[in-house]
């Protein structure tokens, strides 16, 4: 029996006949859609493995724990320690004055100095030197 000539689908026949359906087309069995799946199921994988390292790579600069908070930590600690570099050079400023004002032997130079500073009094032959409030010594 002949194929309906209406419809243009020719079966092709001999070796290769079922690679194709469409005649001299050269157009495979599979259509666009199942092509379409394949190729994204196939692409899938290496791009979701892209993606996980892209994410980890990311939080690895960015995040919590990352490159560059870890800077701005370095960064914080170096900045504490200078701070505390001062205080701890001020605090010994004020035990050595405090240690001269205690103990079996008084400091009188420091007496006096401190005593004048409080009680805001000079004698007749000094001079005095007034500072800025940003600069006092006490």
């Amino acid at each position: 029996m002949n194929p309906p000539t209406g419809l243009g689908i020719v079966l092709a026949s001999g070796a290769g006949a079922g690679a194709y359906s469409r005649g001299d087309w050269g157009i495979p069995d599979m259509s666009f859609g199942r092509v379409v799946k394949r190729k994204l199921a196939e692409a899938l994988p290496p791009v979701g493995l892209a993606l996980l390292c892209g994410y980890f790579i990311w939080h690895s600069l960015h995040g919590e724990s990352g490159l560059l908070a870890r800077e701005q930590k370095q960064q914080q600690i170096a900045e504490a320690r200078a701070t505390l570099v001062r205080a701890e050079a001020e605090r010994d400023s004020m035990e050595r004055r405090v240690n001269g004002l205690r103990g079996e032997r008084i400091d009188r130079d420091e007496l006096d100095e401190r005593a004048r500073t409080l009680l805001n009094l000079v004698n007749k032959d000094e001079i005095v030197i007034p500072y800025e409030a940003q600069r006092r010594l006490y």
